[in-house]
């Protein structure tokens, strides 16, 4: 018999706080850097740069969960934020050299080019992936009182056949496997968003890598 202690009431996490579709200029300072990534021979042509040429990844805007997404990571031997600092200081591109279209990424630095970085690159995608996967969190099946719409998540450990009334309605719901709505984990909206900024930074990095694209990074305000 599963105690009710065990029965968690979950109810629909807020938005993340992506931008998708939005340009990297309209994200909130609080996030410390921004990733982009664009062909390398705009960057010596110095010709403009239209949006469509640009790949950036929807980052959630939280500095805290950006910075730790990449900890624990690293990149040719160096831990990725280390990495990312080295960029905006000892790769840091000379002021005003960004072609026209990208003055927004000012100031900028070289994270990543290709062919050398390719290999250490996808490697630190396929990190970063792992990591959220180790990280993800405790499963939980979810139920809904079919009366009023409350919902309860159960760990897949604990969960239980058993018929419970609604603590709301006193509806009885069924917490039998075949009548769950779902599944979802149980992480708290911080270790969510730093999961999401993982994902969102892997694919990011294997789309720049499969376009032969520099990969920059910059920071709001220098």
């Amino acid at each position: 018999m599963t105690r009710d202690d065990d029965i968690v009431p979950v109810t629909p996490l807020p938005p993340r706080g992506l931008l998708p579709g939005r340009p990297a200029a309209d994200l909130p300072s609080s996030v410390p850097y921004r990733f982009f990534a664009v062909a390398g021979h705009r960057l010596v042509a110095g010709a403009a740069v239209s949006p469509e040429e640009v790949v950036e990844p929807d980052l959630p805007p939280m500095r805290e969960a950006v910075e730790r997404a990449l900890g624990g990571a690293e990149l040719r031997d160096e831990r990725a934020l280390d990495r990312v600092r080295a960029a905006l200081s000892a790769h840091r591109l000379p002021p005003s050299t960004l072609p026209g279209g990208l003055e927004r990424f000012e100031p900028s630095g070289v994270f990543a080019r290709p062919p050398q970085d390719l290999p250490a690159l996808l490697r630190l995608a396929d990190q970063l992936e792992s990591l959220a996967q180790v990280e993800g969190g405790e499963r939980a099946l979810v139920w809904k009182c079919s009366q009023c719409g409350t919902r309860y998540a159960v760990p897949v450990a604990l969960a239980r056949p058993v018929v419970i009334p609604c603590e709301r309605c006193g509806t009885a719901v069924d917490l039998h496997p075949d009548h769950r709505v779902g599944e979802e984990s149980l992480l708290d909206p911080f270790s969510g968003a730093v999961n999401t900024a993982r994902r969102e930074l892997a694919d990011f990095f294997r789309e720049a890598m499969a376009r032969g694209y520099t990969v920059l990074v910059s920071t709001p305000g220098g």
